[in-house]
Protein backbone atom coordinates (compact mmCIF):
# COMPACT_ATOMS: atom_id res chain seq x y z
CA UNK A 1 0.00 0.00 0.00
CA UNK A 2 1.55 3.73 -0.71
CA UNK A 3 2.36 4.64 3.10
CA UNK A 4 3.14 8.39 1.18
CA UNK A 5 -0.72 8.28 -0.16
CA UNK A 6 -2.44 7.40 2.94
CA UNK A 7 -1.03 10.13 4.93
CA UNK A 8 -1.13 12.52 2.57
CA UNK A 9 -5.07 11.98 2.76
CA UNK A 10 -5.01 11.39 6.49
CA UNK A 11 -3.34 14.83 6.44
CA UNK A 12 -6.05 16.76 3.83
CA UNK A 13 -8.63 14.87 6.13
CA UNK A 14 -7.35 16.54 9.18
CA UNK A 15 -7.19 19.68 7.80
CA UNK A 16 -10.31 19.54 6.37
CA UNK A 17 -12.09 19.00 9.90
CA UNK A 18 -10.48 21.91 11.21
CA UNK A 19 -11.68 23.95 9.41
CA UNK A 20 -14.98 22.65 9.51
CA UNK A 21 -14.40 23.36 13.58
CA UNK A 22 -12.78 26.48 12.79
CA UNK A 23 -16.10 27.49 11.12
CA UNK A 24 -18.12 26.44 14.03
CA UNK A 25 -16.41 27.82 16.89
CA UNK A 26 -16.19 31.54 15.44
CA UNK A 27 -20.42 31.24 15.23
CA UNK A 28 -20.25 29.91 18.71
CA UNK A 29 -17.75 32.39 20.07
CA UNK A 30 -20.19 35.66 18.41
CA UNK A 31 -23.12 34.10 19.39
CA UNK A 32 -25.08 33.63 15.94
CA UNK A 33 -25.98 31.64 13.30
CA UNK A 34 -23.78 30.29 10.34
CA UNK A 35 -23.90 33.16 7.90
CA UNK A 36 -24.79 32.22 4.16
CA UNK A 37 -21.02 32.36 3.22
CA UNK A 38 -20.40 29.89 6.58
CA UNK A 39 -22.74 27.16 5.70
CA UNK A 40 -21.85 27.31 2.12
CA UNK A 41 -18.17 26.58 3.06
CA UNK A 42 -18.97 24.25 5.63
CA UNK A 43 -21.37 21.97 3.00
CA UNK A 44 -18.29 22.30 0.39
CA UNK A 45 -15.75 21.05 3.38
CA UNK A 46 -18.08 18.30 4.81
CA UNK A 47 -18.31 16.99 1.09
CA UNK A 48 -14.38 16.90 0.48
CA UNK A 49 -14.18 15.17 4.17
CA UNK A 50 -16.49 12.47 3.14
CA UNK A 51 -15.04 12.13 -0.07
CA UNK A 52 -11.46 11.61 2.05
CA UNK A 53 -12.79 9.63 4.46
CA UNK A 54 -13.92 7.32 1.65
CA UNK A 55 -10.76 7.10 -0.06
CA UNK A 56 -8.90 6.07 2.79
CA UNK A 57 -11.42 3.63 3.98
CA UNK A 58 -11.20 2.13 0.20
CA UNK A 59 -7.13 1.90 0.72
CA UNK A 60 -7.05 0.28 3.98
CA UNK A 61 -9.17 -2.47 1.88
CA UNK A 62 -6.98 -2.38 -0.81
CA UNK A 63 -4.44 -3.28 1.87
CA UNK A 64 -6.38 -5.93 2.85
CA UNK A 65 -6.59 -7.58 -0.69
CA UNK A 66 -2.92 -7.07 -1.24
CA UNK A 67 -1.99 -9.51 1.38
CA UNK A 68 -3.30 -12.30 -0.90
CA UNK A 69 -0.78 -13.86 -2.56
CA UNK A 70 -1.19 -14.00 -6.34
CA UNK A 71 2.35 -15.26 -7.30
CA UNK A 72 2.11 -17.61 -10.08
CA UNK A 73 1.56 -21.15 -9.08
CA UNK A 74 5.63 -23.25 -9.51
CA UNK A 75 4.86 -26.68 -10.96
CA UNK A 76 6.13 -29.68 -9.90
CA UNK A 77 7.04 -32.73 -12.34
CA UNK A 78 8.69 -36.17 -12.00
CA UNK A 79 7.62 -39.77 -10.73
CA UNK A 80 9.77 -38.86 -7.66
CA UNK A 81 7.96 -35.18 -6.85
CA UNK A 82 6.15 -36.22 -4.00
CA UNK A 83 9.41 -37.58 -1.70
CA UNK A 84 11.43 -34.76 -2.89
CA UNK A 85 8.90 -32.06 -2.20
CA UNK A 86 6.30 -33.80 0.17
CA UNK A 87 3.12 -31.95 0.85
CA UNK A 88 4.47 -28.86 -0.80
CA UNK A 89 4.76 -30.41 -4.00
CA UNK A 90 1.75 -32.36 -3.96
CA UNK A 91 -0.18 -28.70 -3.50
CA UNK A 92 1.81 -27.24 -6.04
CA UNK A 93 0.92 -30.08 -8.61
CA UNK A 94 -2.83 -30.06 -7.85
CA UNK A 95 -3.00 -26.50 -8.60
CA UNK A 96 -1.45 -26.67 -11.38
CA UNK A 97 -3.67 -29.84 -12.54
CA UNK A 98 -6.52 -27.56 -11.26
CA UNK A 99 -5.82 -24.48 -13.46
CA UNK A 100 -5.91 -26.58 -15.97
CA UNK A 101 -8.92 -27.90 -15.74
CA UNK A 102 -10.20 -24.82 -15.25
CA UNK A 103 -8.93 -23.76 -18.56
CA UNK A 104 -9.14 -26.61 -20.73
CA UNK A 105 -11.55 -29.12 -18.76
CA UNK A 106 -10.97 -33.05 -17.97
CA UNK A 107 -9.72 -33.34 -21.68
CA UNK A 108 -6.34 -31.13 -20.91
CA UNK A 109 -5.50 -32.94 -18.30
CA UNK A 110 -3.26 -36.05 -18.29
CA UNK A 111 -4.01 -39.52 -16.67
CA UNK A 112 -2.60 -38.64 -13.18
CA UNK A 113 -3.51 -35.21 -13.00
CA UNK A 114 -7.10 -36.66 -13.46
CA UNK A 115 -6.64 -39.31 -10.79
CA UNK A 116 -5.34 -36.41 -8.38
CA UNK A 117 -8.84 -34.33 -9.07
CA UNK A 118 -10.89 -37.49 -8.42
CA UNK A 119 -9.33 -38.12 -5.22
CA UNK A 120 -10.44 -34.55 -4.16
CA UNK A 121 -13.77 -34.56 -5.71
CA UNK A 122 -16.40 -33.50 -3.56
CA UNK A 123 -19.73 -35.06 -3.46
CA UNK A 124 -22.79 -32.25 -2.82
CA UNK A 125 -25.57 -35.32 -2.27
CA UNK A 126 -23.40 -37.59 -0.22
CA UNK A 127 -23.38 -34.71 2.20
CA UNK A 128 -26.97 -34.41 2.22
CA UNK A 129 -27.14 -30.74 1.32
CA UNK A 130 -29.96 -31.80 -1.55
CA UNK A 131 -27.85 -30.45 -4.21
CA UNK A 132 -28.97 -32.09 -7.06
CA UNK A 133 -25.49 -32.12 -8.71
CA UNK A 134 -22.22 -34.98 -9.57
CA UNK A 135 -20.42 -32.79 -7.10
CA UNK A 136 -17.47 -30.23 -7.63
CA UNK A 137 -13.19 -30.67 -6.94
CA UNK A 138 -11.73 -29.21 -4.04
CA UNK A 139 -10.61 -25.79 -4.09
CA UNK A 140 -6.33 -25.55 -3.84
CA UNK A 141 -5.42 -23.61 -0.92
CA UNK A 142 -4.46 -20.79 -3.02
CA UNK A 143 -7.14 -20.30 -4.62
CA UNK A 144 -9.71 -20.73 -1.33
CA UNK A 145 -6.83 -18.12 0.20
CA UNK A 146 -7.97 -15.65 -2.46
CA UNK A 147 -11.57 -16.54 -2.11
CA UNK A 148 -11.64 -16.14 1.71
CA UNK A 149 -9.80 -12.47 1.75
CA UNK A 150 -11.86 -11.37 -1.01
CA UNK A 151 -15.01 -12.10 1.21
CA UNK A 152 -14.02 -10.10 4.13
CA UNK A 153 -13.43 -6.96 1.80
CA UNK A 154 -16.99 -7.16 1.17
CA UNK A 155 -18.41 -8.17 4.69
CA UNK A 156 -17.04 -6.37 7.75
CA UNK A 157 -18.26 -8.58 10.05
CA UNK A 158 -16.49 -11.72 8.75
CA UNK A 159 -13.42 -9.77 9.86
CA UNK A 160 -14.71 -9.37 13.13
CA UNK A 161 -16.63 -11.97 14.78
CA UNK A 162 -15.14 -15.59 15.60
CA UNK A 163 -14.72 -17.53 12.72
CA UNK A 164 -14.42 -22.00 13.06
CA UNK A 165 -13.67 -23.86 10.09
CA UNK A 166 -14.61 -27.45 10.10
CA UNK A 167 -13.66 -30.55 7.74
CA UNK A 168 -17.20 -31.52 7.05
CA UNK A 169 -20.59 -29.82 7.28
CA UNK A 170 -22.27 -32.25 9.50
CA UNK A 171 -24.32 -30.43 12.05
CA UNK A 172 -21.89 -29.20 15.11
CA UNK A 173 -23.41 -28.45 18.55
CA UNK A 174 -22.08 -25.08 20.14
CA UNK A 175 -22.47 -25.24 23.88
CA UNK A 176 -23.48 -21.84 25.50
CA UNK A 177 -23.59 -20.98 29.46
CA UNK A 178 -24.58 -17.59 30.75
CA UNK A 179 -23.53 -18.18 34.61
CA UNK A 180 -23.69 -14.14 35.50
CA UNK A 181 -25.87 -14.35 38.10
CA UNK A 182 -24.40 -16.72 40.26
CA UNK A 183 -21.81 -16.09 43.27
CA UNK A 184 -20.00 -17.70 45.52
CA UNK A 185 -20.80 -17.36 49.28
CA UNK A 186 -18.85 -17.00 52.91
CA UNK A 187 -19.08 -20.05 54.65
CA UNK A 188 -19.92 -19.87 58.33
CA UNK A 189 -17.85 -22.22 61.05
CA UNK A 190 -19.26 -25.85 60.69
CA UNK A 191 -21.57 -25.00 58.07
CA UNK A 192 -21.68 -26.94 54.84
CA UNK A 193 -21.48 -25.30 50.97
CA UNK A 194 -24.34 -24.69 48.76
CA UNK A 195 -24.77 -25.89 45.33
CA UNK A 196 -25.24 -24.29 42.39
CA UNK A 197 -25.15 -26.23 39.34
CA UNK A 198 -24.01 -24.61 35.71
CA UNK A 199 -26.87 -24.50 33.24
CA UNK A 200 -24.97 -25.27 30.04
CA UNK A 201 -27.47 -24.57 26.56
CA UNK A 202 -26.63 -25.97 23.36
CA UNK A 203 -27.74 -24.94 19.71
CA UNK A 204 -26.13 -26.58 16.16
CA UNK A 205 -24.45 -24.77 13.80
CA UNK A 206 -25.73 -25.69 10.60
CA UNK A 207 -23.59 -25.33 7.11
CA UNK A 208 -26.01 -23.79 4.22
CA UNK A 209 -24.63 -23.83 0.82
CA UNK A 210 -23.81 -20.21 -0.47
CA UNK A 211 -23.84 -20.30 -4.46
CA UNK A 212 -21.86 -17.37 -6.58
CA UNK A 213 -24.11 -18.01 -9.17
CA UNK A 214 -22.86 -18.93 -12.81
CA UNK A 215 -19.44 -16.78 -13.75
CA UNK A 216 -19.78 -17.43 -17.77
CA UNK A 217 -15.83 -16.70 -19.49
CA UNK A 218 -15.79 -16.74 -23.30
CA UNK A 219 -13.52 -19.34 -24.75
CA UNK A 220 -11.41 -17.10 -26.34
CA UNK A 221 -10.10 -16.07 -22.73
CA UNK A 222 -9.66 -19.64 -21.51
CA UNK A 223 -7.37 -20.02 -24.54
CA UNK A 224 -5.76 -16.98 -23.67
CA UNK A 225 -2.52 -17.53 -21.72
CA UNK A 226 -2.25 -13.69 -20.51
CA UNK A 227 -5.78 -13.80 -19.19
CA UNK A 228 -4.78 -14.58 -15.42
CA UNK A 229 -7.87 -17.12 -14.83
CA UNK A 230 -6.70 -18.48 -11.59
CA UNK A 231 -6.91 -15.29 -9.86
CA UNK A 232 -10.29 -13.86 -11.99
CA UNK A 233 -12.29 -16.91 -10.78
CA UNK A 234 -11.51 -16.83 -7.60
CA UNK A 235 -12.05 -13.53 -7.12
CA UNK A 236 -15.46 -13.37 -8.58
CA UNK A 237 -16.89 -16.30 -7.12
CA UNK A 238 -15.71 -15.06 -3.90
CA UNK A 239 -17.32 -11.52 -4.03
CA UNK A 240 -20.54 -12.81 -5.43
CA UNK A 241 -20.47 -15.41 -2.22
CA UNK A 242 -18.83 -12.70 0.12
CA UNK A 243 -21.33 -10.02 -0.97
CA UNK A 244 -24.46 -12.76 0.01
CA UNK A 245 -22.99 -14.55 3.33
CA UNK A 246 -22.62 -10.38 4.39
CA UNK A 247 -26.39 -10.18 4.08
CA UNK A 248 -26.90 -13.39 5.92
CA UNK A 249 -24.57 -12.02 8.88
CA UNK A 250 -26.60 -9.06 9.42
CA UNK A 251 -30.33 -9.99 8.72
CA UNK A 252 -30.55 -13.94 8.46
CA UNK A 253 -33.80 -15.01 9.97
CA UNK A 254 -32.06 -18.45 11.14
CA UNK A 255 -34.79 -20.31 9.25
CA UNK A 256 -32.47 -22.70 6.67
CA UNK A 257 -30.26 -19.41 6.72
CA UNK A 258 -27.91 -17.85 9.45
CA UNK A 259 -28.83 -16.15 12.06
CA UNK A 260 -28.14 -12.43 11.55
CA UNK A 261 -26.66 -10.43 14.29
CA UNK A 262 -29.39 -8.02 14.74
CA UNK A 263 -32.33 -10.62 13.61
CA UNK A 264 -32.59 -11.95 17.26
CA UNK A 265 -30.03 -9.35 19.26
CA UNK A 266 -31.07 -7.52 22.45
CA UNK A 267 -32.06 -4.03 21.98
CA UNK A 268 -29.99 -1.75 24.18
CA UNK A 269 -31.58 1.55 23.19
CA UNK A 270 -34.73 2.13 21.36
CA UNK A 271 -34.86 5.87 19.61
CA UNK A 272 -37.73 8.15 21.13
CA UNK A 273 -41.23 8.82 19.22
CA UNK A 274 -39.75 11.61 16.25
CA UNK A 275 -36.32 9.64 15.69
CA UNK A 276 -37.20 7.21 12.71
CA UNK A 277 -33.71 8.19 11.18
CA UNK A 278 -32.14 10.10 13.79
CA UNK A 279 -29.79 9.03 16.21
CA UNK A 280 -29.13 11.72 19.65
CA UNK A 281 -25.71 11.61 21.89
CA UNK A 282 -27.32 10.47 24.87
CA UNK A 283 -28.72 7.26 22.54
CA UNK A 284 -25.35 6.46 21.71
CA UNK A 285 -24.73 7.03 25.49
CA UNK A 286 -27.28 4.68 26.79
CA UNK A 287 -26.63 2.12 24.16
CA UNK A 288 -22.89 1.86 25.33
CA UNK A 289 -23.99 1.11 28.89
CA UNK A 290 -26.54 -1.38 28.11
CA UNK A 291 -23.34 -3.54 27.18
CA UNK A 292 -21.87 -5.13 30.21
CA UNK A 293 -18.48 -3.74 31.15
CA UNK A 294 -16.53 -7.03 31.18
CA UNK A 295 -17.23 -6.81 27.13
CA UNK A 296 -16.63 -2.76 26.59
CA UNK A 297 -13.16 -3.23 26.36
CA UNK A 298 -13.31 -4.80 23.21
CA UNK A 299 -16.26 -3.65 22.41
CA UNK A 300 -16.71 -1.57 18.65
CA UNK A 301 -19.59 0.04 16.42
CA UNK A 302 -20.91 -1.85 13.64
CA UNK A 303 -23.47 0.14 11.10
CA UNK A 304 -24.05 1.20 7.39
CA UNK A 305 -22.27 3.98 5.99
CA UNK A 306 -25.68 6.12 6.09
CA UNK A 307 -25.78 5.49 9.67
CA UNK A 308 -21.98 6.96 9.94
CA UNK A 309 -23.23 10.18 8.05
CA UNK A 310 -25.87 10.68 10.78
CA UNK A 311 -23.15 10.18 13.25
CA UNK A 312 -20.42 12.40 11.99
CA UNK A 313 -22.71 15.37 12.70
CA UNK A 314 -23.73 14.38 16.30
CA UNK A 315 -21.75 16.45 19.17
CA UNK A 316 -21.59 15.64 23.14
CA UNK A 317 -22.67 17.83 25.89
CA UNK A 318 -19.69 19.81 25.27
CA UNK A 319 -19.97 20.47 21.82
CA UNK A 320 -17.06 18.14 20.55
CA UNK A 321 -18.08 15.81 17.84
CA UNK A 322 -18.30 12.21 18.60
CA UNK A 323 -16.99 11.19 15.33
CA UNK A 324 -13.08 11.74 15.38
CA UNK A 325 -11.24 11.36 12.31
CA UNK A 326 -7.83 9.55 12.12
CA UNK A 327 -5.19 11.30 13.70
CA UNK A 328 -2.35 9.55 11.83
CA UNK A 329 -1.80 6.48 9.61
CA UNK A 330 -1.93 3.44 11.58
CA UNK A 331 -4.90 4.85 14.05
CA UNK A 332 -8.39 4.14 13.84
CA UNK A 333 -11.74 6.57 13.39
CA UNK A 334 -13.44 6.75 16.51
CA UNK A 335 -17.01 7.30 17.27
CA UNK A 336 -17.28 8.68 21.22
CA UNK A 337 -13.83 6.61 21.84
CA UNK A 338 -15.13 3.35 20.59
CA UNK A 339 -13.83 2.07 16.87
CA UNK A 340 -16.35 1.51 14.16
CA UNK A 341 -16.29 -0.89 11.08
CA UNK A 342 -18.55 -0.10 8.44
CA UNK A 343 -20.71 -3.17 6.64
CA UNK A 344 -23.05 -1.88 4.10
CA UNK A 345 -25.66 -5.18 4.65
CA UNK A 346 -26.23 -3.66 7.58
CA UNK A 347 -30.16 -1.88 7.91
CA UNK A 348 -30.31 2.18 7.12
CA UNK A 349 -31.63 4.59 9.66
CA UNK A 350 -35.78 4.08 9.41
CA UNK A 351 -38.65 3.41 10.98
CA UNK A 352 -37.84 -0.07 13.58
CA UNK A 353 -34.68 -0.85 12.15
CA UNK A 354 -32.11 -1.79 14.25
CA UNK A 355 -29.16 0.50 12.69
CA UNK A 356 -26.09 0.01 14.85
CA UNK A 357 -24.77 -3.21 16.97
CA UNK A 358 -22.35 -2.21 19.66
CA UNK A 359 -20.14 -4.56 21.56
CA UNK A 360 -17.59 -7.43 21.66
CA UNK A 361 -18.33 -8.77 17.94
CA UNK A 362 -16.04 -11.51 18.33
CA UNK A 363 -17.50 -12.84 21.77
CA UNK A 364 -20.62 -11.87 20.41
CA UNK A 365 -20.79 -13.58 17.08
CA UNK A 366 -20.08 -17.05 15.47
CA UNK A 367 -19.09 -18.08 11.98
CA UNK A 368 -18.89 -21.53 10.82
CA UNK A 369 -17.15 -22.47 7.25
CA UNK A 370 -16.84 -25.54 5.84
CA UNK A 371 -13.21 -25.88 4.69
CA UNK A 372 -14.06 -27.75 1.30
CA UNK A 373 -14.78 -24.81 -1.13
CA UNK A 374 -16.09 -26.28 -4.22
CA UNK A 375 -15.86 -25.13 -8.12
CA UNK A 376 -17.82 -26.62 -11.07
CA UNK A 377 -17.18 -26.24 -14.67
CA UNK A 378 -19.87 -26.21 -16.93
CA UNK A 379 -19.04 -26.97 -20.18
CA UNK A 380 -21.96 -28.50 -22.70
CA UNK A 381 -24.23 -25.96 -21.44
CA UNK A 382 -23.27 -22.76 -23.06
CA UNK A 383 -21.22 -24.57 -25.80
CA UNK A 384 -23.12 -22.68 -29.09
CA UNK A 385 -22.11 -19.60 -27.22
CA UNK A 386 -18.52 -20.53 -27.47
CA UNK A 387 -18.74 -19.76 -23.46
CA UNK A 388 -18.04 -21.94 -20.08
CA UNK A 389 -19.38 -21.46 -17.27
CA UNK A 390 -17.58 -21.83 -13.33
CA UNK A 391 -19.88 -22.17 -10.89
CA UNK A 392 -18.30 -21.84 -6.45
CA UNK A 393 -19.78 -22.89 -3.56
CA UNK A 394 -19.23 -22.07 -0.30
CA UNK A 395 -20.74 -23.51 3.20
CA UNK A 396 -21.59 -21.23 6.13
CA UNK A 397 -23.84 -20.78 8.99
CA UNK A 398 -23.61 -17.70 11.66
CA UNK A 399 -25.27 -17.01 14.93
CA UNK A 400 -25.53 -15.41 17.99
CA UNK A 401 -22.79 -17.30 20.67
CA UNK A 402 -23.47 -14.30 23.20
CA UNK A 403 -26.08 -12.49 23.67
CA UNK A 404 -25.10 -10.62 26.63
CA UNK A 405 -21.78 -8.92 24.70
CA UNK A 406 -23.52 -7.57 21.94
CA UNK A 407 -26.93 -4.73 21.59
CA UNK A 408 -28.56 -3.12 19.11
CA UNK A 409 -29.82 0.66 18.62
CA UNK A 410 -33.53 0.43 17.22
CA UNK A 411 -35.23 3.65 15.61
CA UNK A 412 -38.65 4.43 17.48
CA UNK A 413 -41.51 3.49 15.16
CA UNK A 414 -42.77 6.92 14.58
Amino acid sequence: MPTAQLTRLVEEQNTVWQRMLDIRSAAETDGRDLTAEERANWDAAEARLTEVSGDIERMNKMATLEKIDRSQIVTATGKDADAREGDDGKKKRYAEAFGLYLRGGMDRLSGEQRVMLMDHQVDLRAQGTGVDTAGGFLVPDEFRNVMTETMKAFGGLLGLAEVITTSTGADLPWPTNDDTGNEGEILGENTAAGEQDLLLGARKLKAYTFSSKQVKVALQLLQDSAFNLETWVPRKLGERIGRRAARSFITGTGVDQPEGITTNAVVGKTGASGQTTSIVYDDLVDLEHSVDSAYRPNARYLMHDLTLKVIRKLKDTQGRPLWVPIPAPGFPSTINGFEYSLDNSMPVPAANAKSIVFGDLRAGYLIRQVQDVQTMRLVERYAEYLQVAFLGFSRLDGMIQDPSAIRTYQHAAS
